[in-house]
Order: C-alpha cells, then sequence, then structure tokens
C-alpha cells in the first residue's frame, strides 16, 4: 500500500471514531446514570455483581453499540434490556460519553 492510501484510511478512522463524542454531552450522561449506577457503580468501576462490567475507560462507540444491541436485541440481557429500550439515540450518546470519560480502574497488563 501506498503512504498515501494509508494516511487515508487512518484519516477516516480517526473521524468514525469521533462520533459518539462529536454528539453526546458527558453533563447530561452524568444525570441520566442514576439508574445505571445502581449495578456498575457511581464511578462505573465498582460493580454489585463480578460478572457486571466496569464501565468507566470503556470507548464512547463501544458503550453506545452495546446499548444500542440492548435495545435491538442482538444482545441478551433482560435488565440491560429492559433498561435499553427506555433510551433515545440521546441518551445512549450522552450515557456513553459520560461514562468513557471517567478513570477506570481496569487493568489491562493482567
Amino acid at each position: 500500500m501506498n503512504q498515501r492510501f494509508m494516511h487515508s484510511i487512518l484519516i477516516a478512522a480517526a473521524l468514525s471514531f469521533s462520533t459518539v463524542a462529536a454528539a453526546a454531552n458527558v453533563e447530561a450522561g452524568k444525570t441520566k446514570a442514576a439508574t445505571c449506577v445502581a449495578c456498575h457503580g457511581a464511578d462505573g468501576n465498582k460493580t454489585v455483581d463480578p460478572s457486571y462490567p466496569k464501565l468507566a475507560g470503556q470507548h464512547p462507540d463501544f458503550l453506545l453499540r452495546a446499548l444500542q444491541d440492548y435495545k435491538s436485541g442482538r444482545r441478551k440481557n433482560a435488565v440491560m434490556s429492559a433498561q435499553a429500550a427506555q433510551l433515545s439515540k440521546a441518551d445512549m450518546q450522552d450515557l456513553a460519553a459520560y461514562f468513557a470519560s471517567l478513570e477506570t480502574q481496569l487493568d489491562y497488563r493482567k
């Protein structure tokens, strides 16, 4: 591949990763997260059950996709499907941006 082509691919990838951040409101997400904290913790790191994912610091596009998949039924979980069913696209973007903005306690070195 030539260098110009690779540069174009990198720019396109960078622009596609910013879709949530451009449309989202972190402060609105913090307000909307009141229900989420019951299971995922106030800081997105202290879950009430070890099988629940830590949301803090996750990539916003990953979080948005997970919420969309719960809402559509592509991902199956009775609690999350019920929660996501009530969310608009803007709600999901705001929540994804909020949890992505939090400092993670995940240790990726393990």
